[in-house]
């Protein structure tokens, strides 16, 4: 038989089975609402939820209830895309990519490295037309993302609303940028990052100065501020989707599945700009850097009241909760000191 006659044959049978059972007999729309109503009873009960903070004090709870009051709503993920996998795959199809206009600088290292830094300087900034003090947010994004990522420039698009300036951080040999050193980056090290930020408060020193950090960047950043603590010109960090414990972190990519959706994918990234061919697995990266100074569950103690809000079912922080004493947590802030 031809196969059209085949698939128009099939497409008509289908259609009439359609329509006899839910406009017939009934039994289809009733086998669809019924599943309806258990996914909308399951989509209620078990995924919306409320954030859980967890801070080391109440204080700092209430301070975020109080002026940051998202954090008290329940949260409702896109019905039909709820899961974390399928965000992660769907999000560079579907997600807008506001246009922004970048000014280059590559600055050099003590070592002879070159650090790739993207400016928006806003200066059509209405609430902060002087641009000495206008505010500026470095941005620092993820293990193989640029200053071109969707959430970076959906980012600077919020940030241009309040008339802030900002600066995309590309670690060494990303952008597109030439490799000078042998040398290439990772959460461990934060000389990099402290480099740019010393470059950019000498440039702007009378200029409020924050950071954000997604990913492997919200880990760069968090070791900086736990290295650095008060001794820092930023006046204010937020961290996004940060590995905690980088040990769980690839235990959970290593996984048949997430090693099939993300790890190979991330590696050869990697391997396309910057790492040799013998690391075949994001693992092997990993290897390099994953000492216990790397995991930020540590680091994290040596900063003043920090707060910890994570997204279940994401393949790259792993839900694994760790409560610290007063006590332990003192005893860590001595072992790391």
């Amino acid at each position: 038989m031809d196969w059209q006659v085949l698939t128009r044959e099939l497409s008509l049978y289908l259609e009439s089975q359609v329509r006899v059972g839910l406009f017939g007999s009934g039994v289809g729309l009733s086998l669809v609402l019924g599943f309806g109503v258990a996914y909308a009873c399951y989509y209620l009960s078990s995924i919306a939820k409320k954030p859980q903070l967890v801070a080391s004090n109440e204080r700092f709870c209430r301070f975020l209830e109080e002026y940051c009051p998202v954090v008290t709503e329940t949260y409702y993920p896109t019905i039909w895309c709820w899961e974390g996998r399928v965000q992660t795959l769907l999000r560079p199809f579907i997600t807008s990519r506001p246009q922004v206009q970048y000014r280059n600088e590559l600055i050099r290292t003590a070592d002879g490295g070159q650090i790739s830094l993207d400016w928006f300087d806003n200066n059509d900034s209405l609430y902060y037309p002087d641009a000495s003090t206008r505010p500026t947010v470095l941005l620092l994004p993820g293990l193989t993302g640029t200053s071109k990522e969707s959430y970076i420039l959906h980012m600077i698009h919020q940030s241009e609303t309040l008339g802030y300036r900002c600066v995309v951080f590309n670690n060494r040999g990303i952008a597109g940028e030439e490799l000078l050193t042998p040398r290439t980056y990772c959460a461990a090290n934060t000389e990099d990052l402290e480099a740019v930020i010393h470059h950019i408060h000498n440039l702007h020193p009378s200029a409020p100065f924050m950071a954000a950090g997604v990913s492997m960047g919200g880990m760069l950043l968090l070791n900086y501020l736990g290295k650095t603590g008060r001794d820092t010109p930023l006046m204010a960090a937020a961290i996004f989707s940060a590995g905690w414990n980088v040990f769980e972190s690839v235990e959970s990519l290593e996984k048949p599945l997430n090693w099939l959706l993300f790890n190979y994918y991330l590696t050869t990234c990697l391997q396309s700009s910057i790492i040799t061919d013998w690391l075949n697995t994001l693992l092997s990266f990993l290897f390099l850097f994953s000492a216990t100074h790397a995991v930020i569950m540590n680091t994290v103690l040596l900063i003043f009241d920090p707060v910890a809000n994570c997204l279940k079912k994401d393949p790259f922080i792993p839900a694994v909760y760790v409560l610290v004493s007063v006590s332990e947590k003192e005893e860590r802030k001595q072992k790391l000191t």
